[in-house]
């Protein structure tokens, strides 16, 4: 495995099945001892129907979006960014809870979506420019010296067959 390989980020796992359960077993009982077990479970039970109302209603919005940017043939990065946050919303949103309910919410509320597409832009030229820049053979990739290289290595090649005629 080379130096420049991605290594999977195992800690995001033990959050994700650790970590996030565990705060919100927490948060679910801090909330029934205040209201009580059955306000607490009739609390869980709306935010499922309220989350999913809500994803229904965004997603159809942000897929009828994307419909009409393509109808007018131009790009629909803000449309598709959209769907990526009512989806991600959608599934965060589906876990008992309340806190990942609120995460979900925030990406799929039309006025906090708008940071969230910062974000995930942010998020994707990172990946982009890792993935065109951070490989041998790729134009301005830096060797171990640190020497831009803008040629890839070895003799240049064109491969072809002789014809006689």
């Amino acid at each position: 495995m080379s130096s420049r390989t991605r290594r999977f980020p195992w800690w995001l796992l033990l959050v994700a099945f650790v970590v996030v359960p565990l705060v919100e077993v927490y948060v679910i009982i801090q909330v029934g001892q205040v209201v009580g077990a059955w306000w607490t479970i009739v609390l869980l039970i709306a935010d499922s129907v309220l989350g999913s109302w809500l994803v229904k209603r965004e997603g159809r919005r942000a897929f009828e979006a994307l419909r009409f940017a393509l109808a007018e043939r131009r790009m629909p990065a803000k449309e598709l960014a959209d769907g990526v946050l009512v989806l991600t919303g959608g599934l965060l949103m589906l876990t008992p809870g309340f806190v990942l309910d609120i995460l979900g919410a925030l990406c799929v509320l039309p006025m906090t979506r708008p940071v969230g597409r910062r974000l995930l832009a942010g998020f994707i030229g990172r990946r982009l420019t890792a993935a065109t820049t951070g490989y041998p053979g790729y134009p301005g990739f830096a060797n171990d010296t640190g020497a831009r290289n803008d040629e890839p290595p070895g003799p240049r090649v064109v491969r072809g067959d002789v014809v006689d005629e």
